[in-house]
């Protein structure tokens, strides 16, 4: 049986009305994305590394006791802002999970920078974090234990933006120092990058962070 034209009418005005809206939430996640797209760019091309109290160096992957290329990278900027007296301690962020066969990213980065010839009792290696946001909290911890009041945070650039904003609402003051690219980036690579920067502040943002979306977007430790 057929509508009656005036619930024909309401009906066609209902999804017109829904159609506006759609369309104005799509428009608003553009402008939302292209915005964040463009800081994070912003601060992937910035080193604002200052002499501070301490350098922290974001976890990423270790194989059997050895740092990735990504965390080597990582590792070997810090290693050089320390040499050049940028700050007096290092601090390496990351745990390990049970396939680390007791291997910690924290522990791996602190023996790394041994051989570089920091000299132990200026590390502090953290061991119990598992993803950006823990890192960002035990780094807190760390602050507060030993009074640091300004810390230059290294990790990859993509990464820098949402590293900057957490440390933020943690109470940090912090400034960013991103480590050299590894060789060339593809396009994939480099938009999969952004896309998961995207995802995972916004997901910060609307407070979603403690849970497991966030987790499975945010996490630069344990495999990154």
């Amino acid at each position: 049986m057929s509508l009656p034209a005036s619930a024909r009418v309401h009906r066609r005005s209902g999804l017109r009305v829904l159609g506006v809206l759609l369309l104005a939430g799509l428009a608003l996640a553009i402008v939302w994305c292209v915005a964040v797209y463009q800081r994070i760019a912003d601060a992937a091309e910035q080193d604002q590394a200052v002499v501070s109290d301490a350098i922290a160096v974001f976890g990423a992957a270790e194989y059997a006791g050895r740092p990735s290329p990504v965390f080597h990278a990582r590792l070997d900027h810090a290693a050089d802002l320390y040499q050049r007296g940028i700050a007096p301690l290092v601090i390496t962020l990351g745990g390990g999970s049970d396939k680390d066969s007791g291997k910690t990213e924290g522990g791996v980065g602190r023996d790394y920078l041994l051989a570089r010839g920091v000299p132990l009792e200026n590390i502090i290696a953290e061991t119990t974090s598992i993803d950006t946001e823990q890192q960002v909290h035990r780094l807190a911890a760390i602050a507060r234990d030993h009074n640091l009041r300004h810390i230059v945070v290294v990790s990859d650039g993509t990464h820098m933006f949402r590293i900057r904003a957490l440390c933020e609402e943690a109470g940090l003051d912090v400034y960013t120092s991103p480590r050299s690219a590894l060789g060339h980036i593809s396009g994939y690579d480099l938009a999969r990058r952004y896309l998961h920067e995207i995802a995972s502040y916004t997901s910060f943002r609307l407070n979603l962070h403690g849970g497991g979306l966030y987790r499975s977007l945010g996490g630069y430790g344990s495999g990154l």
